[in-house]
């Protein structure tokens, strides 16, 4: 049915599976005369086992999501995986986003990509509208497809940064709509940044006729986000929302997935990918995904939603013992901020020092 398995396979299962597709491709056919270059040659003995012996990629030279006739096995693999990926953002909260593909890039690369395909249909456009998110690769992903980001600072509601929706619509009115490629906005934050106001950009983005981009980098595991995108989409315009594959599906980092509401649309994307790509991120997912089961995700959804209320309250007392307080970001339902002031205060480098002192103590991820 191309769903996600409500129980996990064990993982005999799962490698019966993968060795089934991978003799359906012609690299393991016995007595296969390959000609070509690139016709599934591997030197190493270790190399073909950790990929199962899947070594084609998946697409073709001018689709990613094409089938490719001497790779029978890895082409179902792809679209298998899509199947299934599309099956667990319906799951999580996004009901009618109708295509996805899994992309061999991280996040950033795989929203350059949204960025490139959107230029075609708009060749006058320059500029992409940003609510201010101090995050790297979201920046450099604007930069690398060649387009000018407009950077709207938030507004500051209580202990939240919020997005300024009035000041993204004076923008268009001063920059004019058919310059601007599209409004780039972001779920997953951290806080005292909140997710932005996905429901009014996307009425501001239909009302003017420009694309939105999401990028909802590690919200596909939070229901709060994946609503918002659900609700944007039901009131007004999203084109494509993009999340990476290691934060919300536990798997080595590399690949993401683009998804959206218009199916000619995110072909158009995985058709601007240039040549085959790598099976890897599909594989990894595919196999964490049957492994786990619909129902081994929700309860993993379900832990990570009791294990921010438990960090919570927690992060609270800490806060209290030390006359600082936790910042109240009820809008942010995945990240957290304290206050550090007493510590600042006695020492400009005490912060610093925190910082490594947890780290020494193998506490990462801390900001």
């Amino acid at each position: 049915k191309g769903k996600c398995p409500e129980d996990g396979w064990d993982e005999s299962t799962i490698e019966l599976f993968l060795h089934e597709l991978a003799i359906m491709d012609s690299n393991n056919f016995l007595g296969n005369c390959g000609v070509g270059e690139r016709e599934g040659r591997v030197a190493s003995a270790l190399v073909a086992r950790r990929h199962y012996r899947l070594i084609h990629g998946i697409g073709r030279s001018g689709d990613i999501s094409a089938v490719q006739p001497k790779a029978a096995g890895s082409s179902l693999l792809n679209k298998l995986t899509n199947s299934v990926v599309l099956d667990i953002i319906k799951l999580a909260g996004v009901r009618t986003v109708t295509k996805c593909f899994v992309v061999p890039m991280a996040t950033g690369m795989s929203l350059t990509l949204c960025f490139l395909t959107l230029r075609h249909k708009r060749p006058k456009a320059k500029y992409i509208l940003w609510p201010r998110i101090d995050q790297k690769s979201c920046f450099k992903s604007m930069i690398t497809a060649g387009f000018e980001p407009v950077v709207i600072e938030n507004v500051l509601e209580g202990d939240e940064l919020r997005t300024d929706v009035e000041a993204v619509e004076a923008k268009i009115k001063a920059l004019g709509a058919e310059n601007i490629l599209c409004v780039h906005s972001t779920t997953s934050c951290f806080a005292p940044r909140v997710p932005d106001r996905l429901e009014e950009l996307a009425v501001i983005c239909a009302n003017y006729d420009i694309p939105h981009i999401v990028n909802n980098a590690y919200g596909l595991q939070s229901s709060k986000c994946m609503h918002l995108i659900q609700q944007g989409a039901r009131v007004g315009r999203i084109d494509a929302f993009v999340q990476s594959l290691d934060k919300n599906f536990m798997v080595p980092v590399g690949g993401a997935i683009i998804a959206g509401f218009n199916e000619s649309f995110i072909q158009e994307i995985s058709k601007m990918y240039p040549g085959r790509a790598s099976a890897s991120p599909s594989l990894d997912v595919l196999i964490t995904l049957l492994s786990l089961g619909a129902s081994g995700y929700k309860q993993l959804l379900k832990e990570r939603k009791e294990m921010f209320c438990y960090l919570s309250s927690e992060l609270k007392k800490l806060a209290d013992n030390h006359n600082e307080r936790l910042l109240d970001t009820p809008h942010n339902p995945i990240s957290l901020a304290m206050s550090l002031k007493n510590l600042d205060e006695n020492n400009d480098a005490a912060v610093t020092q925190l910082g490594s002192m947890l780290f020494t103590r193998q506490v990462s991820g801390a900001r």
